[in-house]
């Protein structure tokens, strides 16, 4: 619907009004350690926050069975008996517009050494307009804005004319179940809007993630006839290697791809964790690598692991031990298609645009980004047919140190979201 400018300029007053509010309560969040499998006082945290609100709250626990079949599983390695969603819902009290999904996910990933960081990595502090902390971009940022925006709209005297649903997902880091447990659950709408940063960008695409454990078995034997033993890690990295000329050759033929044949290096192998061996004068028995392989979107996965085995298993043939102890692959995390965003994305398209247009300017135009990782959208544009993009703030050190994100993109980021819900979903007056 168009939006005259006096509900546009009350709703983006009423942002203004509540952000020093915003910015405490996206604090709080942030000081909540929310790694995989702790998740849950986050939950609670936006579960409260939901009820408050006055929104019909759905927290359930996750069950493997209930996801396994679903296109899209990834395996769990470790303690999933905790794991949670929250969906918040608003009903209209007439319905008139288009409904929606706000999807925000909560898990972080690990921060690594803490003397590494400026600040205490769940700290949040506020320094010269920017928040830092450990998922205050990535993407506590975009589920507060989203949260707030909805609230601008109320405190400006309307509610949204459509169904949406506000979703509190985990697993974004790692399987995605988090979001498919909510396609699981029943919840659809006629678009879904996921706020990861993105410095104002429409995520037009993103390729595939594969994850991966290599598991390397050795012989031990005291480090002073090392000679008559086999070394696991230091054979792991033989085969690291054939993997990362696997790597090359992908990149070469993602060159000629109709999406991605215009971006750099898109495919990334990637050895995010390694352990191994007992002691220092033992020659090692054992090495595990967590591996992840970007794939292109349309990609066959079994086709794509069947060429990683085949790598993995000519490395070893080659190899003076691991001819006869071949290694072993075990399939875990991410097995994720890549996801471009199609045609059926309009109108949702041109009324964030103009959301956009309503905060920085008639003459500003929204870009387009070609991601070279993934988010949960894929689940809605490839398995249910919602239209799914992202769109979100400028943060920076997103998996590193010192991660952060601009206050002053956050404050724009709820008044955009907040335009593109009105326009979207219609309003009512309250």
């Amino acid at each position: 619907m168009t939006l005259s400018r006096e509900i546009q300029n009350a709703i983006s007053s009423a942002v203004d009004a509540a952000f020093e509010t915003e910015v405490a309560f996206l604090q709080k969040f942030v000081q909540i350690p929310s790694v995989r499998f702790c998740e849950g006082p986050a939950q609670d945290f936006m579960a409260d926050a939901l009820s408050a609100r006055g929104y019909d709250v759905d927290d359930w626990q996750l069950r493997l069975e209930d996801l396994e079949h679903l296109p899209g599983f990834g395996a769990i390695e470790g303690d999933f008996s905790k794991a949670r969603s929250v969906v918040g819902t608003h009903h209209p009290a007439q319905t008139k517009g288009r409904s929606l999904i706000l999807q925000g996910h909560l898990d972080v990933v690990p921060t690594g050494p803490s003397d590494m960081w400026s600040d205490p990595p769940f700290s949040g502090h506020v320094r010269n307009g920017w928040m830092y902390g450990r998922g205050a971009g990535d993407m506590k940022s975009g589920t507060v804005a989203a949260l707030f925006a909805l609230d601008a709209i109320r405190q400006a005297g309307f509610e949204p004319a459509a169904r949406v649903h506000f979703q509190s997902v985990i697993e974004e880091e790692s399987t995605g179940l988090g979001a498919l447990s909510t396609l699981q659950r029943g919840y659809r709408a006629d678009v879904a809007l996921i706020p990861e940063p993105s410095d104002f960008r429409i995520n037009r695409a993103q390729i595939g993630v594969l994850w991966f454990k290599l598991r390397v078995r050795g012989r031990p034997v005291h480090v002073a006839v090392a000679g008559e033993g086999s070394n696991a890690i230091m054979a792991t990295f033989d085969v690291l290697d054939a993997l990362k000329m696997l790597e090359i050759e992908w990149n070469a033929r993602a060159a000629h791809d109709p999406v991605y044949g215009d971006v750099a290096h898109p495919l990334n192998l990637n050895a995010g964790k390694i352990a191994g061996g007992d002691w220092a004068s033992s020659v090692p028995a054992w090495c595990d690598v967590d591996c992840r392989m970007g794939v292109l979107p349309g990609a066959d996965l079994n086709e794509a692991k069947a060429e990683i085995e085949a790598c993995i298993a000519k490395a070893a043939r080659n190899h003076p031990f691991l001819g006869n102890n071949p290694p072993e692959v075990i399939w875990n995390g991410f097995q994720a298609e890549g996801y471009v965003l199609g045609e059926d994305a309009d109108p949702a398209l041109s009324i964030m645009q103009e959301a956009y247009r309503s905060v920085f300017g008639p003459a500003e135009t929204l870009g387009e980004n070609k991601m070279t990782a993934l988010t949960d959208s894929r689940f809605y544009g490839l398995y249910y047919d919602i239209p799914s993009f992202c769109i979100g703030a400028r943060a920076e050190n997103i998996h590193g140190f010192d991660e952060r994100v601009e206050l002053e993109s956050v404050r724009n980021l709820t008044k955009v979201l907040a335009g593109f819900i009105a326009r979207w979903c219609g309003v009512n007056q309250v």
